[in-house]
């Protein structure tokens, strides 16, 4: 720590952030970042006696046995709207405040959701690999399935949900959706079963958070629902989805196809899916663009702002 760092309250950023975010930070905090550090163990003893406030992404969270090592902790500040990765309940006992980027990333995710329908069912990224592999004029390319007036089931109408049905209008799909409650003023179909809007639906889009409640929900029996003639795309969270069953639906034709942009185990995508044409697999890109990157880290810097000078955080979880 140099003297211009002296009296500036301590941080820890555990992934790297958009350049100008981090420089907001670095002007008023002294920031240790984590993602630099090879042993964790070491680096907590040495900066966490004094540390106050932790920012990090949706997937890589805060792991639970860092509130010990960080006494001082008064802030997890989420890039991100994902919780599963924070012990939230032990957030709260020990009156740690939790923040997410809610709104500024729901178009998008939206966005991202319909371009995997897209992708998936026209076969996008097939044809893209045909082209490059120079198959065309060779032999023919497979025929995809046309998504204007396709049924479109969401699972979870939240506001990333919502923005994904506003944008199905546009190809004339009926919506329906399952959620825990139905949704206030809502004019779409509600399932209370997950499995019967699956039955209902030629793709089903997962959008809900991840939580013990949601963990492996979209099993066999969801897939088998689904059908042969049905898609699954995911835009919520890996876990929400049975990951080896979908694996096995996939290979032997139980679904048609997938489209996903998130996995279990991040960055760890099971090997089983490279060689099939029918899923389109992405890096975790939904909100990966310059302008919600930045509006995210925005409001991050805003609510840490908030944090330290006593003031309600904007955008509390807990």
């Amino acid at each position: 720590m140099t003297n211009a760092d002296a009296g500036k309250p301590e941080i820890i950023l555990v992934e790297a952030m958009m350049p100008q975010v981090e420089s907001a930070l670095d002007a008023a905090y002294v920031v240790h970042r984590a993602f630099k550090e090879d042993d964790k163990d070491a680096f907590l003893a040495r900066v966490g006696a004094n540390v106050r406030a932790v920012v990090t992404g949706g997937g890589s969270g805060m792991k639970a046995s860092w509130f010990d090592a960080l006494p001082k902790l008064g802030l997890i500040a989420i890039n991100g709207v994902g919780t599963d990765a924070v012990d939230l309940v032990q957030a709260k006992a020990r009156g740690v405040r939790v923040t997410t980027t809610p709104g500024v990333l729901t178009d998008d995710v939206a966005d991202i959701g319909m371009g995997l329908i897209l992708s998936t069912l026209r076969k996008l990224a097939q044809g893209d690999r045909f082209v490059r592999a120079g198959q065309w004029g060779k032999r023919p390319f497979p025929l995809g399935s046309k998504v204007t007036g396709k049924k479109l089931g969401i699972f979870g109408m939240g506001q990333i949900g919502g923005a994904i049905a506003k944008r199905a209008a546009g190809f004339d799909m009926p919506v329906a959706y399952s959620n825990r409650k139905p949704v206030e003023g809502s004019s779409h179909q509600f399932f209370a079963s997950l499995t019967e809007l699956a039955a209902w639906s030629d793709i089903l889009v997962i959008a809900a958070s991840a939580s013990p409640a949601t963990r492996g929900v979209v099993n066999a029996e969801v897939m088998d629902a689904l059908g042969p003639q049905g898609v699954l795309v995911n835009v919520g969270r890996g876990a929400i989805i049975d990951e080896p069953e979908l694996m096995k639906a996939l290979a032997t034709g139980r679904i048609a196809g997938a489209g996903l942009d998130v996995f279990t185990n991040e960055p760890n995508v099971p090997a089983e899916l490279f060689p099939l044409d029918n899923v389109v697999l992405l890096p975790h890109q939904a909100s990966a663009t310059l302008e919600t990157r930045l509006a995210m880290g925005d409001l991050v810097v805003r609510n840490v702002q908030a944090f330290f000078a006593g003031e309600e955080v904007l955008t509390p979880v807990v």
